[in-house]
């Protein structure tokens, strides 16, 4: 099996743009690939998606401790003959910008992986060789393997390429040509989604088409051949009714880990796709619901006019249905949204606050939730990890939950035996838990209200 990871020395290398042309290419080849993503991110995996037509799975040593990890890369690489991981940030950058934790590092040292770094000879030519002797020796073990130049001509791939190799022992293994009519737009919380790229699958094949002619596919096979992960994890063996959580899933509200859904699917849900945008209710049936972040402040006037869909929600919620509400999910139960014009929409009312535009990242990053009382998804005395990443802020952000992060202390988020709404990110495969305990009351409230 090919298994590989893509880093780079900083953000904006161009990680994303060489992964999903190596994941069309080796699906070109009829390698059937799969794809991953180190760390809290949910666009970069879509673009994954885009290229392979199947899911990409997230890797973060923050929010999963290794064995995790270990299991879910096995599990997700099972019938598939290679593996593209996307590195995180720099190479080393991990906690706080000070550790090496939760690092794409960390994840390749944790899997063993072979890395290739993205490196854009950008207004430097053998200082280069030097940046990459130090990223090989930083850790005892880089695991670097490898070198792929981005937005690199490949006259200048050929005049570098010696030099590189000599000097810093790592082999250059080709070079993306620039390619403008395929570059990839960014918004402010990081790339435009994938499904707003026009042209996205011909874009995709054109730098496909470029690695091809570019890169040295032996030398590349030979580099990143790998044993089949063995550590494959434990299938379940516990029996549930099936019941149905109703997922919003659209352009408004799609941020959401391919892990989690299928960690509330092993506790015996069937995830129900629904739109806040198009469909005027909650889907039948419903037992219980995950409202996910995504750009819902981007469709704010079309969520707010459609009045049936924002009245059958807040009733669902107020009636007791089990709901989990992240980010904009949160933002959506709220009074009102502003949009990125500054025009302020109704929403559902369910909790108070309106949010607007704070004009900057707010709270970024990783933090640890604590609770003080029992809830839908926690039990007292418990803390879990999550991450915030988001422009928009609320008038009124709850006051649930205690969070920690870096020696700071601040509150958030609405609880209760029925509900999870907060700012704040969550990864149920890292603690399975609380998918159970969602699933478990959402089993309840069919129970109760004659769905089972």
């Amino acid at each position: 099996m090919i298994q590989i990871m893509l880093a780079a020395p900083r953000s904006g290398s161009g990680k994303t743009t060489v992964a999903c042309a190596l994941l069309r290419l080796l699906r070109r080849r009829g390698m059937e690939p799969c794809a991953f993503k180190c760390g809290p991110d949910y666009i970069d995996p879509m673009f994954h998606r885009a290229a392979l037509g199947v899911e990409s799975h997230n890797l973060d040593l923050f929010l999963s401790d290794e064995a995790r990890v270990r299991a879910c890369y096995a599990r997700a690489c099972q019938g598939h003959g290679a593996a593209v991981v996307e590195g995180v940030m720099g190479y080393y950058d991990g906690l706080g910008g000070t550790s090496d934790r939760a690092s794409a590092w960390h994840v390749a040292d944790t899997l063993d992986l072979p890395v290739v770094l993205v490196l854009e000879p950008k207004g430097e030519s053998l200082t280069l060789a030097a940046e990459l002797r130090g990223l090989c020796a930083f850790r005892q073990n880089s695991h670097i393997i490898g070198v792929i130049l981005n937005r690199c001509t490949p006259k200048l791939c050929d005049m570098l390429a010696p030099a590189l190799e000599r000097e810093s022992g790592t082999a250059v293994l080709g070079c993306l040509p620039p390619l403008e009519t395929a570059r990839f737009d960014s918004r402010h919380l990081g790339l435009c989604m994938a499904q707003e790229i026009e042209g996205l699958d011909a874009r995709l094949d054109t730098l496909a088409d470029a690695l091809e002619q570019h890169l040295d596919w032996s030398r590349f096979l030979r580099l990143c051949a790998r044993e089949m992960p063995e550590n494959l994890p434990e299938k379940s063996t516990l029996k549930h009714k099936k019941i149905r959580v109703a997922v919003a899933d659209d352009k408004a509200f799609n941020f959401t880990y391919t892990e989690t859904l299928e960690t509330l699917r092993d506790c015996g849900v069937e995830t129900v796709p629904f739109s806040p945008l198009a469909d005027v209710e909650l889907p039948s049936q419903s037992s219980g619901l995950y409202l996910p972040g995504g750009y819902p402040e981007l469709y704010a006037k079309a969520l707010s006019a459609n009045e049936n869909m924002r009245k059958s929600i807040a009733a669902a919620v107020r009636g007791g249905m089990p709901t989990v509400a992240e980010c904009g999910g949160f933002l959506y139960l709220g009074e009102a949204l502003c949009d990125k014009n500054g025009e302020m929409f109704p929403m559902a009312g369910v909790l108070p606050g309106r949010a607007a535009n704070a004009g900057h990242l707010v709270r970024f990053g990783y933090e640890t939730l604590c609770a003080e009382a029992d809830s839908l998804l926690f039990r007292a005395g418990e803390c879990f990890p999550a991450h915030e990443f988001h422009h928009w802020e609320s008038t009124d952000c709850g006051n649930g939950l205690c969070v920690r992060k870096n020696g700071r202390v601040w509150r958030c988020g609405y609880v209760s035996d029925t509900l999870y709404a907060a700012f704040p990110h969550l990864y149920f495969a890292g603690r399975p838990e609380l998918a159970e305990r969602f699933a478990a009351a959402a089993r309840r409230y069919g129970e109760e209200h004659g769905i089972m």
